[in-house]
């Protein structure tokens, strides 16, 4: 079973607790460090792109996760966020059938890649 497949069947409708010490580990780690590991995964193009091409964001299941992982964008779990800006972009876009076929494109996923390149030097200049 994938990681992917293991956030699908695992989950259920309420968000993780906050960490705690006496949290259950699954491979180590908690739920929630999981499921940040993951949703942060989702601001990268290519991993979407590569999720597109295992046929994933097609699946059923899987788009409910992706639905339900719309949690990280309140508080508290906002907080935890390396890097907003594209996470949410991303997980927001992958609510719409239409970017998730999409992304399978080469040309998509460059745009995207190129859109993060210039929002960060553009922060960079700000800052």
């Amino acid at each position: 079973m994938s990681s992917e497949d293991a956030h699908m069947t695992n989950s259920s409708s309420a968000p993780p607790p906050l960490p705690s010490d006496d949290e259950p580990k699954y491979g180590g780690y908690t739920r929630f460090e999981l499921e940040l590991e993951f949703v942060q995964s989702l601001g990268n193009p290519y991993y979407l792109n590569h999720l597109a091409a295992r046929k994933l964001l097609s699946n059923p299941q899987f788009v409910a996760y992706l639905d339900y992982l719309q949690y990280w964008t309140r508080p508290p779990y906002l907080k935890y966020l390396t890097f907003p800006g594209p996470t949410l972009k991303s997980l927001q876009l992958l609510q719409t059938e239409r970017f998730r076929q999409d992304i399978i494109s080469p040309d998509l996923v460059n745009v995207l890649v190129q859109e993060g390149m210039k929002a960060a030097v553009e922060w960079h200049r700000e800052t």
